[in-house]
């Protein structure tokens, strides 16, 4: 159960109901940050044009690689919601369950690539506030990455990190998106 309630779709203003038609033909539904969202509708407007400028088909990053660290963030944050959406984001670009599973030991598993691994070791320090990004990271990072995609990847990073902790502070649950069966 969410810690804030849900209006009534009418109660919020067109440009917002309009979003969420938008989502109901994408995901079919709406999804459940929009409906906290949508109460501060300029908060929503903007989130939806960062969103948007993030999640492009020109982005240097593979859809692949941002589930990844999306998915890893969340674990990280305790975020059901994005957890939910990302694996299932991952499941469509054709990464086995068990590799979904055990995101969390990414270093010792060569299913990864150095570039998704660098991605991932960035996003859990960037993630953890009692953690810095030091030249070390970031010469890792160099190794894999152009510095415009080092860019793009921190962008990913820090609105996945907003996402998931507005999410999780208020209790957002997962909406059913990735069918993972439990794990044995």
């Amino acid at each position: 159960m969410t810690r804030i309630t849900k209006r009534y779709v009418k109660q919020y203003p067109l440009l917002v109901r309009l979003i969420f038609w938008a989502q109901k033909l994408k995901y079919g539904m709406i999804l459940e940050p929009a409906w906290f969202w949508g109460r501060s509708p300029k908060l929503l407007y903007g989130l939806q044009v960062f969103y948007r400028c993030l999640d492009r088909r020109s982005s240097p990053l593979s859809p692949r690689l941002r589930a990844l660290v999306s998915n890893r963030i969340s674990q990280m944050n305790h975020c059901a919601f994005c957890t939910d959406i990302s694996a299932s984001t991952l499941q469509k670009n054709g990464v086995p369950m068990e590799m979904i599973f055990t995101l969390q030991n990414y270093e010792s598993n060569s299913a990864f690539s150095e570039r998704e691994r660098a991605a991932l070791a960035y996003a859990e320090v960037m993630t953890d506030s009692s953690r810095r990004v030091d030249d070390i990271l970031v010469n890792r990072l160099k190794k894999s990455f152009t510095e415009d995609e080092v860019v793009e990847l921190t962008a990913w990073i820090a609105f996945q990190n907003l996402s998931s902790k507005f999410n999780s502070a208020l209790d957002v649950p997962a909406q059913g998106f990735c069918q993972m069966t439990k794990r044995k």
